[in-house]
């Protein structure tokens, strides 16, 4: 099962309703609301308890592990029943929140066999080895992430006069109806290390999740940068704290009430699971670092001469606009993270980061990663131009040899979350 690729959108649906007719008594389906497109938001089931668990997956267009996670664990329920009969809940898996988004980014997917896989050329990658799994060029060749205020998890703020989008009425409206002991949104990144957000303290959580990681060789952020006003309780776990943020804010000036904190209202333990694509074993050095100034400042010229690199080639291209919803989507949302470099930098300054190697390691993947999300999504803005290929391809190649970026087999990612969800799960009902 190792380099097993992800399911597309299509082939993620055909599962679920073939488990579903297999198992009729065990699981089911329905639709529970639309996206933009008009796409059904499919809502997977088991069990028939009282209370609720939410397991939220694709909120986010390029990470697909969250739907075979959901899927692989709904498929477990069905053939070890008292597995989730013990807790006495309905389990819930929103199997794609963002399917407008996941039809964009699937299509790295589909290029596996050929454009898909580099062949050679990256650390801990032999030719036996590459064959076999994606790489972090095929991953960005195809690219797509909506822009902030695109994304269905995050719902503006109620003085925001943009409308809400019918993927977030949905889950609100799901939320709502459910009102889950838990609710889970599982998510991953491309590069780095995994780690676990906790709206509220979960007695032996932390614990359980660095055994469960531990188990699985999978590194640990030592401080996500995610969650900048978080707690951190241990290594790659986040709490949100008693007078903690009640609105998220994105570095392009986007505000928003996460879905995960809309859920509290309902007395609703929300935990966010992050699962690496490609692991990097240094983010989780817990070694202090002599100078995190020096850090800071090293990776805040990496992201902004990157950003200005990238501007320049645009430019070089001469005036050319994207014409098709996907062209203009993907401009969007690149034009986005070219312009977002100066809000990270202040961020960066104005709070303690990289005092550790782990956290300087995690600083520059993040300084590397944001300008090369951009040019990817420009490259396809613009039809696909050559020199915006030799960028993206280098930069791909940069990062993963910078950091020994190591493939983890989709197997693997997905076993993280479902431990991690049933231990949480054992732990609140």
């Amino acid at each position: 099962m190792r380099g097993t690729p992800y399911p597309t959108l299509g082939e993620l649906l055909r599962r679920a309703r073939a488990t579903v007719a297999a198992r009729p008594g065990a699981l089911r389906l329905r639709a529970v609301g639309t996206s933009r497109a008009g796409r059904p938001l499919w809502l997977l089931s088991a069990g028939h308890g009282p209370r609720h668990i939410l397991t939220v997956a694709g909120a986010h267009a390029n990470e697909p592990v969250g739907g075979v996670t959901s899927l692989s664990l709904a498929e477990r329920f069905a053939r070890e029943p008292a597995l989730l009969q013990e807790s006495g809940c309905t389990w819930n898996f929103l199997l794609c929140l963002d399917p407008d988004g996941a039809s964009l980014a699937g299509r790295w997917l589909t290029g596996l066999p050929g454009e898909g896989r580099l062949g050679e050329g990256l650390p801990g990658e032999g030719r036996a080895a590459a064959e076999a799994s994606p790489t972090l060029r095929g991953y960005y060749r195809r690219f797509y992430r909506p822009a902030f205020a695109a994304q269905p998890e995050f719902p503006p703020v109620t003085s925001d006069p943009r409308p809400v989008m019918p993927e977030s009425e949905a889950l609100v409206r799901l939320i709502d109806e459910l009102r889950p002991v838990v609710q889970f949104s599982l998510h991953g990144v491309e590069v780095g290390g995994s780690f676990l957000q906790l709206t509220r303290a979960v007695p032996g959580a932390a614990a359980a999740y660095r055994r469960i990681a531990a188990d699985l060789g999978i590194p640990l952020e030592h401080r996500p940068f995610d969650g900048m006003g978080w707690l951190a309780e241990s290594p790659g776990v986040l709490v949100l704290p008693d007078s903690g943020p009640t609105e998220e804010r994105d570095p392009s000036g986007f505000t928003s009430q996460a879905t995960w904190l809309y859920a509290m209202r309902h007395g609703t333990v929300s935990a966010v699971v992050e699962a690496p694509f490609w692991s990097v074993a240094g983010v989780s050095d817990p070694r202090p670092v002599a100078e995190p100034r020096r850090e800071v400042a090293e990776a805040s010229e990496i992201l902004l001469g990157r950003a200005k690199q990238l501007e320049a080639v645009v430019g070089e291209l001469g005036p050319r606009a994207p014409e098709t919803p996907e062209e203009i989507a993907h401009f969007t949302a690149a034009r986005e993270l070219m312009d977002i470099g100066p809000g990270v930098v202040d961020t960066w300054n104005s709070a303690e980061l990289a005092t550790t190697v782990g956290n300087a390691v995690s600083l520059g993947v993040a300084a590397r990663r944001i300008p090369l999300r951009a040019a990817a999504m420009m490259r396809q803005a613009l039809g696909g131009a050559p020199a915006l290929d030799t960028l993206v391809e280098a930069w791909a190649r940069e990062l993963a040899s910078t950091f020994d970026a190591r493939w983890v087999p989709v197997t693997d990612q997905t076993e993280l979350q479902i431990r991690t969800m049933l231990a949480l799960a054992r732990a609140l009902v």
